[in-house]
């Protein structure tokens, strides 16, 4: 049984990598592949390790999907609004201190989160109709501290709200995407257009600069990088129980404690580890409440979970497996040095909107083009790019509400 345990992890650990390098490929999408290929796994490795490198899949893509959205621009549903600051530090030259602050603040997320899934696994359940029934009005508060702490106000709630019904149309007809997982799969055409296509239409001309090599060290200190670590593994705590939301959404719960510039590295490190907590989170509520927060849950209780405690150190060993492999990838910032950077930006979407339409058809490219129209609004009227988060938390709070 422990050559088929280490396989799952290796196999996961490989299919997560994968997915998390691959522009607007995500682990669901990975866990699809295992499920096609699920029989003659079960019948060589059991269903422990399926379970196994279902989990550890989804964990690893958790790491290295930092990779794309700081180096291309690019972001997929966990990266959507963490992308900015890591983008930028990237156009400075500093990209791979952007992986290396995500990778950390991923690997730390892991450390913190363990009494919490006992916590929860424990005390939660029995809440959790109280849970269910403030989420909304949770979400309109978040909403609210979103809109008034922003450059202009009125220009954030009309961003907010634009965005919002973009997403209850985007969610309301994801049908029309042909593929199983269509909830799911328009976050990639929504996000991207959203955060990845209306930025890097606005690339500026010139090469990308000579990245620079700072060691393996984080260069913020220990209490900073534990209190970062800390809130953003507290929002994915929050959206990894909470019923409908996501890591963007976690993402969103963050933004308003933190401004751009100085706060920028504390940000992606908190909304790293917000994105991995929220991967084991969601185990624990799949297995306190049989609740399925993602493809990966659901294919988890489809062929039956595995042991707890099996499958959550698969995951932790997984975790430091993305650990190394996020800090070696962005070690390959170096050969990005003297890239024409509108050239690049340019075939990046091209790269981008050819998967957007293999993955979710003419509705999908339907979606990506109005995503990017209402993704430039922000940076016409000088607003933070955060509120086009209304795309996800409007149709989430109408949903809650029972209004959707």
């Amino acid at each position: 049984m422990a050559a088929e345990i280490i396989a799952g992890i290796l196999i996961g650990t490989l299919l997560g990598t994968l997915s998390g390098l691959i522009p607007g490929i995500h682990a669901n999408t990975m866990a699809g592949l295992l499920v096609a290929a699920e029989s003659g796994l079960l019948a060589i490795l059991g269903a422990p390790a399926v379970g196994v490198a279902l989990f550890s899949a989804l964990v690893v893509h958790t790491f290295t999907d930092c990779v794309p959205s700081t180096f291309f621009g690019v972001p997929d549903a966990d990266t959507a609004i963490s992308v900015l600051p890591a983008h930028a530090l990237c156009m400075q030259g500093r990209g791979e201190e952007a992986v290396r602050l995500s990778a950390v603040g991923s690997g730390v997320s892991v450390l913190f989160v363990m009494p919490l899934f006992a916590v929860f696994i424990l005390f939660l359940p029995g809440l959790q109709g109280y849970i269910d029934w403030w989420l909304g009005i949770i979400l309109i508060c978040v909403a609210g501290l979103l809109i008034l702490s922003s450059e202009s106000p009125e220009w954030s709630a009309a961003v907010f709200l634009l965005s919002g019904v973009l997403g209850v149309f985007a969610f309301r007809y994801a049908w029309l995407i042909s593929h199983t997982s269509g909830v799911s799969s328009v976050l990639m055409p929504l996000l991207t257009g959203l955060f990845g296509i209306s930025v890097l239409l606005r690339a500026s001309g010139g090469t990308m600069p000579e990245q620079v090599h700072s060691g393996l060290c984080t260069g913020i200190e220990g209490r900073s990088l534990a209190w970062h670590a800390g809130l953003g593994t507290m929002a994915g705590a929050v959206v990894g129980w909470l019923p409908g939301l996501s890591n963007a959404t976690a993402n969103a719960l963050l933004s308003p404690l933190f401004r751009a510039g100085s706060e920028g590295r504390g940000y992606i490190i908190a909304t790293s580890a917000a994105n991995t907590a929220n991967a084991f989170l969601g185990l624990a509520a799949l297995i306190a409440l049989g609740r399925m927060r993602n493809g990966v849950m659901v294919v988890l209780d489809t062929i039956g979970m595995p042991s707890p405690l099996l499958i959550i150190t698969g995951g932790v060993a997984a975790a430091l497996c993305g650990l190394v492999i996020t800090l070696v990838c962005g070690r390959g910032a170096r050969f990005l040095g003297g890239v024409p950077v509108r050239g690049m930006s340019y075939a990046v979407i091209g790269v981008v909107a050819l998967l957007a339409f293999f993955l979710t058809g003419l509705f999908g490219m339907f979606i990506l083009v109005c995503a990017t129209m209402v993704g430039l609004v922000p940076s016409l009227v000088n607003v933070r790019r955060v509120t086009c988060m209304g795309a996800v938390m409007v149709p989430v709070i109408l949903f809650s509400l029972e209004i959707l």
